[in-house]
């Protein structure tokens, strides 16, 4: 079908050039012709009809052949052999790629070759928003400047080593850097057999990578929280439940990305460009501008040194307080912790997790509240049907912006929708309360609270509509 409607990348006599990929002998799409992209989309809605799929997955596509050009290799062109060859595998623009005199219906394939996995991504979501009338969901291998439009992408092959873990900080935050935020690494490493502490460890950190995938390659040992002791598949457990917890906060963050080009995974030195100290920490990274994440990246330690920027930080968990002067601080991180921070002036908000966002998507909301020594703290929430294209461009969202100022938390409908009032507020907790109130109001009525001694007063049982403004207020 594919010969007939012309769809493949030929050779320089105009042949179809044939390669070798996974499947044996393979031919290339040409995703710069319409008419690839519209036989792309029939042969995708043609599997869907078979196997209603929720997402594609593309990869090889750099693209990527196991012989050099071709079954006939190249021509000698200036093309194939220029002048200035840049020091690339094998030495030569053929290796393990297409020939680059190859012929596509734009241009020849040396012109487009780094655009390739674009192409194909552009391809796939077109379809994809044809074929489920959604959002389409895509993971590509190879990108290019704008792919965050149309996918995601994941690292590549790793390796199931401690400084893969380490050096996936890096990736994650520069393709945040470039526009393409869903990223993230194969946790617990693509190639080579995994050890169960390493596994740990890197579950604990994926779990607050944007996308979050344990991968490997078939050959190897599972890897999989199944596949070991009870302690460690209760960590992993543990943590892949907390970042389902925070899937209000991602969600929202993934918003401002999308509306505004923000990044989701941020360095330090981006929050605190001032502080020089920053600008060499790549060892820890922030989830917007206020969840500092410090995981272990070493075999066999039970604590972990962070820096921290001058300000007030609080324990994510405990609410316990920690001032810095922006120094290294040295963390207890036993095996089944990743150790988490909050930025003064921020408010999370948390929602009860489950087995899948079908479920916790539809869960009440818990609002962790970070306050400045002046008693500060802001945040928003973007909140939509979760599937629905184009539903910021088209008005059918809800935002909300919580503040706390003088005592009071007020929650500030900016802009309504019906999918907020499917959501209520169950409790508010509030970091650096100084000292024990008398009294909480919810809207000017008496209501539960707890206060303890690290100076956390939270507010339970409130059953607040989301859609709805509301003010805490205590004395």
């Amino acid at each position: 079908e594919g010969l007939k409607r012309g769809v493949f990348i030929n050779d320089s006599d105009g042949n179809t050039l044939i390669g070798k990929v996974w499947p044996g002998l393979t031919a290339f799409p040409d995703f710069s012709s319409p008419d690839t992209q519209e036989w792309w989309f029939n042969n995708l809605q043609r599997f869907y009809s078979q196997v209603p799929f929720n997402g594609v997955w593309i990869d090889m596509n750099e693209p990527s052949n196991f012989l050099d050009g071709s079954l006939k290799g190249c021509a000698e062109t200036d093309l194939d052999s220029p002048p200035y060859t840049p020091g690339v595998l094998g030495g030569t623009l053929r290796s393990k790629t297409l020939c680059a005199s190859a012929l596509q219906k734009s241009s020849s394939h040396y012109n487009i070759h780094s655009m390739y996995g674009l192409m194909e991504a552009k391809a796939t979501s077109s379809a994809l928003k044809r074929i489920l009338g959604k959002r389409p969901f895509v993971i590509s291998r190879s990108t290019f400047p704008s792919q965050g439009l149309y996918s995601g992408h994941w690292l590549g092959d790793n390796r199931s080593q401690w400084k893969d873990l380490y050096t996936s900080i890096a990736g994650m935050l520069t393709f945040n850097l470039l526009g393409i935020p869903l990223v993230g690494a194969d946790i617990c490493g693509f190639g080579g057999d995994t050890t169960e502490e390493l596994c740990v460890r890197w579950t604990q950190l994926g779990a607050f990578y944007p996308f979050t995938r344990n991968h490997n390659s078939m050959d190897q040992k599972a890897q999989d929280p199944t596949a070991f002791s009870p302690v460690a598949r209760t960590a992993m457990k543990e943590v892949l439940l907390l970042r389902y917890s925070l899937f209000p906060f991602l969600y929202t963050l993934f918003h401002h990305a999308h509306a505004n080009g923000h990044t989701v995974a941020r360095p330090l030195l981006f929050e605190f460009p001032t502080d020089e100290q920053t600008y060499s920490v790549d060892k820890q990274f922030l989830l917007g501008r206020g969840l500092l994440v410090t995981p272990v990246l070493e075999a066999g330690v039970t604590s972990v040194e962070g820096y921290f920027p001058k300000g007030l930080w609080y324990d994510f968990y405990t609410g316990d307080s920690l001032v810095s002067s922006g120094e290294k601080i040295q963390l207890k991180a036993p095996l089944d912790k990743i150790n988490l921070h909050m930025r003064e002036e921020t408010i999370i908000p948390l929602q009860r997790p489950n087995t899948t966002l079908w479920v916790s998507s539809g869960q009440p909301l818990h609002l962790v509240c970070a306050l400045s020594r002046g008693g500060l703290a802001e945040g928003r929430l973007y909140w939509d049907d979760g599937e629905t294209v184009d539903t910021y461009e088209n008005d059918q969202y809800a935002y909300i912006r919580f503040r706390v100022e003088q005592n009071m938390m007020t929650s500030e409908v900016l802009h309504s929708h019906v999918e907020a009032t499917y959501i209520t507020v169950e409790t508010v907790s509030f970091y650096g309360v100084k000292t024990e109130p008398v009294k909480v109001t919810v809207n000017s009525q008496e209501a539960t609270f707890s206060y303890r001694t690290n100076q956390v007063l939270t507010v339970i049982d409130l059953g607040l509509n989301l859609s709805q403004n509301f003010t805490i207020s205590w004395k």
